[in-house]
Formats: structure tokens, C-alpha cells, sequence
């Protein structure tokens, strides 16, 4: 999985997504002033800023495995303690934060209920700890098209239907799974309207996540079908794509 790209690159693949949702995120958690938070899997700071917003730097800490995230991440919120490392491998103590969140994280760890377990081990009692995935399994993710389009030029490819924490169920499973208690799922969706096809397929071409890599791993050929399937469906803009992600939170 290819996340060792640079912060801007990942804004523009995912970021007009992932900042708005995170703003439902932070509401969902309840972060308000007077916490110490922790967004793991922090990317470029889609989920940190709002924390940062809230809480102020100082009470906000970051951490992700890929480097030149933590380095966008640093760059942009001087003052958060922004960490490289592992969610299933915290290197926090115990009780040391309010909230912790994972936005659009838990479907690429290792060991997604190990991870949610370390993020509970370091929110104090009765914080709420919490993680969002696309509705991956119902086809509701803001990659929805592109897997559409493969279906019908390279049905060979495998999509992203089947990851973890894809659907109410499975994110429930691994919330449940890391004991933690009163767990709630509900939706969150986001609308981004995209002013035209170039500005929404550009971002698919510089390898960003699996959807990046299916696109970088085609022929010529076979990527000039893809792309004419998709301006076929899509338009040429403006034109808004609604995603929805599942939205969960336990206490610790």
C-alpha cells in the first residue's frame, strides 16, 4: 500500500474528502476545549486540524507510519506532538488523552483491533475513542466510480469492497472487538462538487492509496479505456459526488 507520497499529493487525491469529514468526526467525538486528543493514522492533518482548531496545538497529538505525512502533518500544525509509528504500537502512556480518533485509518492496519485496543489503552475512562471507513462494501466510497469503471474495462482488478471496518457490521466488529463499551455506528456523508473531469481524475495518476496503484499498474491502453468509461459517466462537470462513511465510537 503506497501512502510515502507527499502531503500535497494526498490532498488532492483525498483531502477535499477526508478535511469536511473529519469536521463530522470531531463533532461525533465531542472534542471540546479543555481535552488532549489523539489522531492516529494522522495522514497530511485531515483529522488534526479540527483537533487543532478546538483543543489547541499544545493538547493535540499525531502519529502515522508514513514519513512524508509526518513531515506535512509537523509543518502545518507547529506546537502538535506529531510522532512516526504504528496505531497498534502507541508510543503514549496510559490514560494520557481525552479522545482519540482514527479517520479513514482502520482498514489499512495490520491488526485493526489491536490498534483500536491501543488507542483505548491510552484515553482515559469513559473517553470516547473512534474510527471512520468509507462505506467500502456498499460501494459508497468517494473512489465509487473508478471502481464502477473497472468492473466494466478490467473486471480483474480487485477493489476495496471486502477491507476491514468497510461496513456498519465489520467497523462494529472491531470496535466491539477492542472492548470497548456503549459502541454506536451511524453514517457521515460528504458532498464535494468537482468543476470539472481533469480536476477529479488527476489525482488517480500519482499513485496514491490502492485506487492510485490499480490505475498506475494499467497499460496506456487499458488506462485510455478506463478514463473514456469514466468521462462517459461522469461528464465533464461540474458534477458532485456524495460519499458516505461509517462513523463509530466506544468508550474506553
Amino acid at each position: 500500500m503506497s501512502f510515502e507520497v507527499a502531503g500535497e499529493a494526498y490532498d488532492r487525491f483525498m483531502g477535499r474528502y477526508s478535511q469536511p469529514l473529519a469536521v463530522g468526526f470531531a463533532d461525533l467525538l465531542e472534542v471540546t476545549a479543555g481535552q488532549r486528543a489523539l489522531d492516529v493514522g494522522c495522514g497530511p492533518g485531515a483529522f488534526t486540524a479540527p483537533l487543532v482548531d478546538r483543543l489547541g496545538a499544545e493538547q493535540v497529538s499525531a502519529i502515522d507510519p508514513s514519513a512524508p505525512f509526518v513531515e506535512t502533518c509537523h509543518a502545518r500544525f507547529p506546537g502538535v506532538d506529531v510522532r512516526r509509528g504504528a496505531a497498534e504500537s502507541l508510543p503514549w502512556d496510559d490514560d494520557s488523552y481525552d479522545v482519540s480518533g482514527a479517520c479513514l485509518v482502520v482498514h489499512f492496519m495490520t491488526d485493526p483491533v489491536g490498534g483500536v485496543s491501543e488507542m483505548k489503552r491510552v484515553t482515559r475512562e469513559g473517553g470516547w475513542v473512534g474510527a471512520t471507513v468509507w462505506d467500502l462494501a456498499g460501494s459508497r466510497a468517494p473512489m465509487a466510480p473508478l471502481w464502477t469503471a473497472f468492473a466494466e474495462v478490467a473486471p480483474e482488478q480487485p477493489d476495496e469492497r471486502g477491507f476491514q471496518g468497510g461496513s456498519r457490521e465489520s467497523l462494529r466488529s472491531i470496535l466491539e472487538g477492542a472492548a470497548l463499551r456503549d459502541v454506536e455506528v451511524s453514517e457521515l456523508p460528504v458532498t464535494v462538487t468537482h468543476p470539472g473531469f481533469d480536476e477529479w481524475w488527476q489525482p488517480y495518476l500519482h499513485g496514491v492509496g490502492p485506487a492510485g496503484e490499480v490505475v498506475a499498474a494499467l497499460d496506456p491502453e487499458r488506462r485510455r479505456e478506463v478514463e473514456e468509461t469514466l468521462r462517459r459517466s461522469l461528464g465533464d462537470g461540474p458534477f458532485d459526488i456524495t460519499a458516505v462513511a461509517w462513523a463509530g465510537r466506544g468508550r474506553a
